[in-house]
């Protein structure tokens, strides 16, 4: 199966996270040792199987997920990013769940205090990352994304 995340890929992670996130005024997450451990099982079931594909919701529990796929060892700057990079697919203007904006809508969801980070690597090097959410983000009850995935703050 290959390589796990180490503690400075997590660490990295939530540091991204947490700059972006402070960008749309949510609170820093916690990395938290349970949630690492339950990511980093599911990343390397995803690295073993080679196939990209959310866990169900009675494995992942009132988390949320991210995750992230690549042929080389991923960066975490470079997940954040791709991750971010969907905010040009959320309208403000119509706040709401698209499948198009789910990962960045995650990153920042405002109502999220805690994220677990899972990485492993295959036997083609390739990589699978795993972010887990809690509480989940993403939820569709109304008025929930104008509440949790608020509008960059002018800087």
């Amino acid at each position: 199966m290959g390589k796990s995340a180490s503690k400075q890929f997590s660490r990295d992670l939530v540091r991204e996270h947490n700059v972006f996130r402070k960008k749309h005024g949510s609170s820093p997450l916690g990395l938290s040792g349970k949630l690492c451990r339950e990511a980093q099982s599911y990343a390397e079931s995803l690295a073993h199987t080679r196939i990209l594909k959310h866990s169900s919701e009675s494995e992942r529990g009132k988390c949320g997920e991210n995750l992230a796929w690549a042929s080389y060892d991923q960066p975490a700057k470079e997940v954040a990013e791709r991750w971010y990079g969907e905010i040009k697919n959320y309208n403000f203007n119509q706040p709401g769940f698209t499948s198009g904006s789910g990962h960045f809508t995650a990153m920042v969801w405002k109502g999220s205090t805690k994220l677990g980070v899972g990485k492993a690597q295959a036997g083609d090097g390739s990589s699978f990352v795993v972010a887990r959410y809690f509480p989940a983000g993403n939820v569709v009850n109304s008025g929930c994304f104008e509440q949790n995935v608020l509008p960059p703050i002018a800087s």
